[in-house]
């Protein structure tokens, strides 16, 4: 008979709060394996955000937890860690106050949903591709990706989860829940 692994109360906690959230409809959350290096307990999720069939958003959220705690988490004994990209436009990713933006994103969020945090440190890169030789084709493509990680105050994560789908949806350029984006619409007459 193998023998079950008991996980900490605090890490058993955290893991059933991050799988209680739902995100919006647009949001697929996968479970995903962990990188077990980074702390003695780890669990990992995967998101994919769409708008109809195409993909304009995907994210990693990793949860880390170290009984012993860490400083670089500030005493705390939970960690977070994100990655999210979106493919944008090369005008949006050229502009240069979309970091401070894209920081405000993940800021923003939870602050919006409470979701108490500590030591919070990240970055946001903007890049812009072109294509040459035997890769020509398409025109230039930007992305942004949003890399940060927070401790957070509380061990009910749903808060958390659900702070980190609104930055996906952000990130994708998905309107609020609630507002319905407005379709593109010819000018009366035009053919």
């Amino acid at each position: 008979m193998a023998s079950e692994t008991v996980l900490p109360e605090t890490f058993a906690r955290a893991v059933d709060g991050l799988r209680a959230a739902r995100p919006r409809d647009e949001i697929a959350l996968e479970e995903v394996p962990a990188p077990q290096r980074l702390a003695p307990y780890a669990f990992a999720l995967s998101a994919v955000v769409r708008r109809d069939t195409d993909e304009m958003a995907t994210g990693r959220l990793i949860l880390l937890h170290d009984p012993a705690g860490h400083e670089a988490w500030d005493g705390g004994t939970l960690r977070l860690v994100t990655y999210v990209t979106a493919e944008l436009e090369p005008e949006l990713t050229a502009d240069p106050l979309l970091p401070a933006v894209g920081w405000s994103w993940l800021i923003d969020a939870l602050d919006g949903h409470g979701a108490t945090h500590t030591a919070i440190g990240g970055t946001v890169t903007q890049t812009v591709s072109t294509r040459f030789g035997e890769l020509a084709g398409p025109p230039a493509a930007g992305d942004v990706e949003i890399r940060a990680s927070w401790t957070p105050l509380d061990t009910d994560l749903r808060a958390h989860l659900l702070a980190w789908c609104d930055l996906l949806a952000s990130t994708a350029g998905l309107p609020p829940p609630g507002v319905t984006a407005l379709a593109h619409r010819r000018p009366a007459g035009a053919a």
